[in-house]
């Protein structure tokens, strides 16, 4: 496994429940900012006990192939919400990673 495939897995590890990030994000978060076909790569092998339904396209669409379904379902699960043309709805709920995450105990 190459040290970007551990950086993308470390990163997808931190996605909350409910939530998701984009290839291209995933990217940029990682200081490398054209690769999100890299990140493609590293989750087309991605350990399945990672959260990995939760990477989808930068405009909500859902990649996967046979898998499409399977992921969808997983992400209604957790609550995620649909546009109605079947696009995760990103405005509502893109995490924009541990940085800006916001944290439960804020303001304590």
């Amino acid at each position: 496994m190459s040290g970007f495939s551990e950086q993308v897995y470390a990163l997808v590890a931190q996605i909350p429940q409910g939530r998701v990030m984009a290839y291209g994000q995933m990217a940029r978060m990682l200081g490398m900012p054209r690769a999100a076909r890299m990140v493609g790569w590293a989750m087309r092998n991605c350990p399945d006990r990672l959260p990995w339904q939760r990477v989808v396209m930068a405009d909500g669409s859902i990649a996967g192939g046979g898998y499409r379904e399977i992921r969808r379902a997983m992400l209604e699960a957790e609550g995620v919400p649909f546009l109605p043309d079947g696009r995760v709805d990103m405005a509502a709920c893109q995490w924009n990673g541990p940085k800006n995450d916001e944290s439960p105990q804020k303001g304590i």
